[in-house]
């Protein structure tokens, strides 16, 4: 019996280990590379459409088109963002999306704080597509508001380093991108 339960006992922690490693993602920027936490189980469909769009490359070299001092950093245009592709257009980024459908919310009680990654979305809150933001500090106005899928573990120092926009909007002109977008 003590054998049986030592060998369950095992089992659950590599596969706890296991799911822990396939909600870690690195985001790779100019100046370092970011760790992330997913919260798949407060935002399952968010965090499964940043996973598949993130394998699929689609999220390097994107730009960070609204960046706004003291409030967050926000990304994920793949439409439009993505300087390497013939769709780029800085004017636009900010407007586009993924070829999937949107997603429905998953508001929870998770607050926005300081390192918290976010969906972006339009007043319809069931619009979050591939979009998302970063917050640079706590921004409690969001909260229940737009899906929380995840925060950062480590590597803050480098998203505070994104290049800042300009005006009410926060638009960037040649703004940061992210390198790369991958699991661990």
């Amino acid at each position: 019996m003590n054998k049986f339960f030592y060998f369950f006992l095992l089992l659950f922690f590599l596969n706890t280990n296991i799911n822990a490693k396939e909600n870690i993602m690195i985001l790779k920027l100019k100046d370092g590379n970011v760790e992330i936490e997913l919260f798949h189980e407060q935002a399952p469909n968010h965090v499964e459409r940043i996973k598949k769009l993130a394998s699929e490359g689609k999220y390097d070299n994107v730009v960070f088109h609204r960046v706004i001092e003291g409030f967050m950093a926000q990304t994920g245009d793949v439409q439009f963002g993505n300087v390497s592709s013939e769709n780029f257009n800085l004017e636009r980024a900010g407007m586009g999306g993924s070829e999937l459908p949107n997603l429905n919310s998953e508001f929870s009680s998770l607050p926005h704080l300081r390192g918290t990654l976010s969906m972006a979305r339009s007043a319809d809150p069931n619009s979050a597509n591939s979009q998302f933001f970063i917050c640079f500090d706590n921004a409690p106005h969001l909260d229940r508001n737009y899906t929380v899928f995840g925060k950062v573990i480590s590597g803050m120092e480098f998203v505070d380093k994104i290049k800042l926009g300009e005006g009410p909007n926060g638009s960037v002109t040649d703004p940061d991108k992210i390198i790369s977008f991958k699991l661990k």
